[in-house]
């Protein structure tokens, strides 16, 4: 039963930090972030928030991260208003490298095929 709890607050919480990512949030750092999967844990606690973007480059990562981070106060604080949760859970931003590794894939495949 709690299963599927965690999974329709994973679901909402993905949702409105894109939104709050999108409308309130305006750093330059974080304009091009998409939240790509939110994992929470059993007891609501701490949600993984996993996001891409679409630039490889270091520096561009590095820059993400570090207004991720900034920004994850004003995050929490506006999931507090939105959700009816009795305790907003702790955000944890971490890089999806699922799409780093599929378009790795796809080079691969596409070599394969050029042979």
């Amino acid at each position: 039963m709690a299963n599927f709890r965690v999974g329709r607050v994973s679901q909402e919480v993905q949702r409105e930090v894109n939104d709050i990512l999108a409308k309130k949030i305006r750093d330059p750092r974080v304009k091009d972030v998409t939240i790509t999967d939110v994992r929470v844990t059993g007891d609501l606690q701490q949600a993984k928030v996993f996001y891409s973007i679409l630039s490889d480059k270091a520096s561009d990562l590095k820059a993400a991260q570090e207004g991720l981070e900034k920004a994850k106060g004003l995050v929490r604080k506006e999931l507090g208003s939105r959700l009816s949760l009795y305790k907003v859970p702790e955000l944890i931003f971490e890089r999806d490298e699922s799409v780093a590794y599929g378009n790795h894939i796809d080079e691969l495949l596409r070599g394969l095929n050029k042979d």
